[in-house]
């Protein structure tokens, strides 16, 4: 195809610059958790939605939750490559303590299925070179019912910067009121902060807000590193949509609050497991990459599939995920059961998901007007397209008034990359 030339050509040049300095000037006024920590979302790999609340180590010995489990994914993420694509933390979630604190009101870990202790796991974690995330709750007990952190703030910052923790997962169970809760997170907030060491914070303070009125992400970002904003992901399809679905209908709150320092979490990934067909594995990866989140998976490392593998260590797909612009992608347009979604990324480039949410017949073909997408620039005055998902297909050069046809299977997403032709300026 030949690249409009002339006037036309010169303005749509002028406004992607000019867009690109808005998009520039809007996430340099963002004000963020002063940590200097996840300036990308975090990624490595949680527990919980598939290893849940297993403390049954005698009948279920490699399925428990117990330093075993975690010595053995920090193996597997340090000599099968997830290292190598970004995925850097081990993350214990609840199930983890004793019942009860120690003498000097510390928590601790569960003595039989932690032998050991955290501080010698945290070690272990650290010689593969990799990071030790740990698990709490605000509240007076944990969601499962083990040690809260409330009146205990300070100690156990402490606690956790002793052992080496990296990042902390503060849950938002059994507080007595919405201020008890605000006031609980800014606390620990401050109190890692003093501790001296580097710790990432995921919050779960807006999850347990929205049932009483609107969160402040302006207050929540000043805090949190990244913040759970819905239901704990299930290992499902409905469960998916539903979480884009919420993510959608709030989207203009939730994007203007994420940039490097503080991210929407939409939970964790659960790719590999045994709810999700391949198309709609594909579909959260994509959409997790588009949306800027936390690429935290929930599976079991030692029994994943090759494809599953290949999926969640795909490097383009990630390098979008952890884009230095930091703008968390959208909805742009929904046409019977067709979605758009769109993101801004570095050096003028976008990516577009094309989602068909339809669950019945066939592949759907869908044309796309490249002069509606990134409000007009993403493709201005031309741009190359490849297609990443499903499968990497470089589709070629494209003038700003073309169209690019896709076709996507039931339940699955084309994820496409846009980047404005060099040669065009």
């Amino acid at each position: 195809m030949r690249l409009t030339s002339g006037p036309l050509r010169r303005l749509g040049c002028v406004l992607a610059l000019s867009f690109r300095a808005l998009v520039l000037r809007e996430i340099s006024g963002a004000w963020a958790l002063d940590n200097g920590l996840a300036m990308t979302p975090t990624m490595g790999w949680l527990h919980w939605e598939r290893f849940m609340c297993n403390t049954d180590c005698e009948e279920d010995p490699d399925s428990c939750v117990s330093e075993k489990l975690f010595m053995q994914m920090a193996d597997i993420m340090a000599s099968e490559g997830w290292k190598e694509v970004g995925y850097e933390y081990i993350c214990i979630d609840d199930c983890w303590m004793a019942p009860q604190r120690d003498s000097k009101h510390r928590l601790q870990a569960d003595p039989k299925r932690f032998p050991s202790g955290i501080r010698h796991l945290s070690n272990y974690v650290h010689s593969k070179g990799l990071k030790l995330g740990i698990y709490a709750d605000v509240g007076e007990k944990t969601c499962a019912g083990y040690p809260g952190s409330l009146g205990h703030y300070n100690i156990d910052a402490e606690t956790f910067a002793d052992w080496g923790v990296d990042l902390l997962k503060f849950d938002g169970c059994y507080c007595d009121s919405v201020e008890e809760l605000a006031n609980g997170y800014k606390h620990m907030s401050l109190a890692l902060n003093k501790t001296g060491r580097s710790i990432v914070y995921s919050c779960e303070w807006p999850l347990y807000m929205w049932p009483f009125h609107k969160p402040n992400y302006t207050e929540i970002r000043r805090y949190c590193n990244h913040w759970r904003n819905f239901g704990d992901i299930y290992d499902s399809w409905q469960s998916i949509k539903t979480i884009l679905a919420w993510t959608s209908a709030n989207q203009q709150t939730l994007v203007r609050a994420a940039g490097p320092g503080g991210w929407n979490d939409p939970d964790m990934l659960v790719i590999g497991n045994f709810g999700l067909s391949w198309d709609q594995q594909v579909t959260q990866m994509a959409l997790w990459a588009i949306m800027a989140a936390p690429l935290l998976m929930s599976n079991d490392l030692r029994q994943i599939s090759s494809q599953a593998k290949t999926l969640l260590q795909d490097k383009d797909v990630i390098a979008i995920n952890q884009d230095p612009l930091g703008k968390q992608g959208y909805l742009l347009r929904k046409e019977d059961s067709i979605e758009i979604w769109e993101r801004p990324l570095s050096n003028l480039a976008w990516a577009v998901a094309v989602v068909n949410l339809q669950e019945i017949g066939g592949p759907r073909s869908y044309t796309i007007s490249l002069a509606s997408l990134g409000q007009g620039m993403a493709c201005n005055p031309a741009c190359h397209i490849t297609e990443l998902l499903p499968v990497k297909t470089k589709l070629g050069f494209y003038e700003w008034t073309s169209y690019v046809k896709t076709r996507i299977n039931p339940t699955g997403t084309v994820l496409l990359q846009l980047q404005i032709s060099q040669t065009t300026f």
